[in-house]
């Protein structure tokens, strides 16, 4: 690394006149292309999607993107009284023949007295556009919208509801502001510099919207989340700061000891620019880990968030030499020049103050300590064992939002199971296929859990059917998804016995109960695949098998506690109506795939940074209990800062009132809290210390097989280094 520092050095100029130029070149492309992402989570070879495909076929009005366009009236009166009923005529008609727009079931045409609410007040309209998903332009969706708008009239009330028009609030960009600002505060109070509290905010402002201009780009060719570029900032911006600030902090250490700023800008990137690289890796093959579970939505986050990280590690290694060698001694605060120019260099000595007290204590009570450290994270994470799996809808929506009154409107008119029902696609092609399926229509009308029923009437020349049965719960109900069960193995396969009838059970309900159910069955291998590849790399990085162990353990401790707080949040809603993203409900399904791989690659960071400063004690002493000491006394007030500026990035975006960003932000916040300070700064080094020197014992014959890399460089030497450059004394 000290090659690629010094050149950074020596041709700083044009290294930040290139990365300008990338940024500026990327994007203005980004912005003339624009984004083009994708808000539906897809799952393919299930139920919904063969019901989805089968609709596409046969009915193509029924299988396009739907949404629904709802009315009451306020005074209470009849919604089918002339006067709102002409009113609303018009306004239909108006949207059915808007671009996009494949058809519009009025409840005053015939056949749609069902679509007026037991109490008469409350009605609806299904809008069904031509085109699905991605494919459906927004333009057409806004156009409904404003024309839904412009109909409310003192005595009518209307409100847009369904998918379509239930998008989540974009995620505010206060978020990102209110992150900056806060790390930019911690790091001003920690270094007492500007220009130093600056500099890792610049780098990683640099990477992330580098990342987030080519995100957009790559958008045009594969299908990315609509979340995938604020997730992408969320991780950026805190990896990105904590890993310029790992090298800004071993650089200003070198200054302090007497190097000039050449020599200390190599130092610092051959020590901890190799933990960064190092640690970057371990995120990047975390999140890249999700592309073997095949669930398309959870490949393009992956993506768009290592492609963040990977550039945020190249400006920490790249970009920030060459400010360091613009800013030279100022990097320090004018009170450290001072010292460095009337006292001369600092000797290396064994880590004093707060952390080197503290590491004393847990070399002296490792297994009392150490067990407390286990009960705290084990606590947290028990929450995580009640997680259930599914999609928020509306009614998790802001109270004052167009969807969320919608969804009240439609609740209480036709009853909540009427926000999601389900749809049966219905494969008649013969006379005693569609006997069957009026068997079943009214089999359906009987069964528990079902509230009403609305099958097409019988025809000899159909061949396909579209079933809408409506549940007598909401959709994110559990007993909601016990009726999609029960219809699926049982109610169903019945009617199907001995004829040529198939029944698939899709619609958006099913689709998010058979988009978790495949979530929750790639949990486990996914789970293994990344701490059998996180083993593997701190075993070539430390030549040991229990420092790895230990890491591996401790990172799983830490994911269950960063589930077990959302669990405690989102879905038991302590608190989630504070945080302006509606109340309690089931977690969205693809949120604990990307905690896990997000939050086992920070906590693998945080583990090399720990563990590279005692390795190279080690290595320089072969003492176990001074490597444990020392590295943890060195490492724990950076560390501590890190995470410090993590939490306040995680923490900011929490609130931004977007739910899934906010799932992410309070579960990422609390276990970064808790991994660095209880994990990294007790349980891990209590666990060595009962170990001892068999924290560094690998088998010879595995050691010759074994790769090297060096993660922290050589080892430091006992003395200064030689000063060079000394900087003039500080007067003001």
């Amino acid at each position: 690394m000290s090659p690629l520092a010094r050149w950074c050095h020596r041709h700083r100029l044009l290294v930040v006149l290139v990365w300008a130029g990338v940024l500026l070149a990327l994007g203005i492309a980004a912005l003339s292309a624009g984004p083009r992402f994708d808000g539906d989570a897809k799952m393919p070879n299930t139920e919904s999607a063969t019901a989805v495909e089968l609709m596409r076929a046969h009915a193509p009005a029924a299988a396009g993107a739907s949404g629904i366009v709802v009315w009451q009236t306020v005074d209470g009166s009849d919604a089918t009284a002339p006067a709102v009923r002409e009113h609303m005529s018009a306004v239909l008609d108006s949207i059915a023949h808007a671009p996009g727009v494949a058809a519009v079931q009025s409840p005053y045409t015939a056949g749609g007295s069902q679509q007026v609410g037991a109490d008469r007040d409350t009605a609806y309209a299904t809008v069904n556009f031509a085109e699905a998903g991605d494919a459906l332009d927004k333009a057409d969706v806004h156009r409904v919208e404003r024309i839904a708008g412009a109909a409310r009239t003192d005595n009518v009330r209307v409100e847009l509801g369904g998918k379509t028009f239930s998008a989540a609030p974009a995620a505010s960009k206060s978020s990102e502001v209110v992150g900056i600002a806060a790390a930019a505060l911690v790091l001003f109070l920690v270094f007492r510099s500007a220009w130093a509290a600056a500099l890792p905010i610049v780098t990683a402002v640099a990477g992330v919207l580098t990342a987030m201009s080519a995100t957009m780009l790559l958008s045009h060719v594969m299908a990315l989340s609509d979340v995938t570029p604020t997730l992408g900032a969320l991780i950026g911006l805190g990896v990105g700061i904590d890993y310029a600030l790992f090298i800004v902090d071993r650089h200003r250490r070198g200054l302090m000891a007497g190097a000039d700023v050449g020599a200390s800008v190599a130092r610092a990137l051959d020590t901890s620019g190799r933990a960064v690289v190092f640690a970057g890796l371990t995120v990047v093959i975390a999140l890249l880990g999700m592309l073997t579970l095949g669930i398309g939505v959870l490949d393009g986050m992956a993506l768009g968030a290592a492609l963040t990280v990977t550039l945020t590690v190249l400006a920490a290694v790249t970009l920030l030499p060459a400010l360091l060698g613009m800013l030279g001694p100022r990097v320090l605060g004018r009170r450290q020049r001072r010292d460095l120019a009337a006292n001369g260099p600092r000797r290396r000595r064994d880590a004093a103050g707060f952390w080197g007290r503290w590491s004393a204590n847990v070399r002296r009570r490792p297994g009392r300590m150490g067990a407390l450290a286990l009960v705290i994270v084990t606590v947290c994470a028990i929450p995580a064992l009640s997680l259930r799996l599914g999609a928020a809808d509306a009614g998790n929506n802001p109270a004052s939002s167009s969807s969320r009154k919608a969804y009240d409107m439609l609740a209480e008119g036709f009853g909540p199971g009427f926000n999601g029902p389900l749809v049966l696609a219905a494969q008649t092609p013969n006379d005693a296929a569609r006997q069957g399926l009026a068997r079943l229509v009214e089999r359906l009308a009987h069964t528990d859990g079902v509230a009403a029923v609305q099958a097409p009437a019988a025809s000899p020349e159909r061949t396909f059917s579209v079933v809408s049965v409506v549940p007598t719960t909401s959709p994110q109900s559990a007993r909601t998804t016990d009726l999609i069960e029960r219809l699926r193995d049982d109610v169903i396969p019945a009617a199907e016995r001995q004829s040529t009838l198939r029944v698939h059970v899709g619609g958006a309900t099913a689709s998010s109960n058979d988009f978790a159910a495949a979530v929750v069955a790639q949990l486990p291998l996914f789970v293994g695949i990344i701490v059998v590849l996180g083993f593997i790399l701190l075993t070539i990085a430390f030549r040991s098998l229990l420092v790895p162990l230990i890491g591996a353990l401790t990172n799983v401790l830490t994911l269950g506690a960063a589930l077990g707080t959302i669990v405690l949040v989102f879905q038991h809603g302590f608190g989630s109506e504070l945080l302006g993203v509606g109340s309690a409900g089931p977690i969205e399904a693809f949120i604990p795939i990307l905690v896990i791989g997000v939050m086992f690659g920070l906590s693998m960071d945080y583990q090399v940074f720990l563990v590279s400063r005692m390795h190279e004690e080690w290595t320089r002493t072969r003492d176990n209990h001074r490597a444990v000491r020392v590295g943890q006394a060195e490492t724990g007030r950076v560390i501590a800062v890190a995470a410090a500026i993590m939490f306040a990035v995680f923490a900011a975006f929490a609130g931004g009132g977007m739910r899934v960003i906010a799932t992410f932000g309070v579960g990422l916040a609390a276990a970064i809290a808790l991994d660095a300070l209880v994990v990294r700064m007790v349980l891990v080094p209590a666990l060595m210390h009962l170990v001892g020197r068999a924290n560094w014992w690998l088998p010879r014959w595995l050691d010759r097989v074994l790769p090297r890399i060096s993660v922290e460089g050589a080892p430091e030497p006992e003395e200064p280094v030689r000063p060079v450059d000394r900087p003039a004394p500080v007067g003001r």
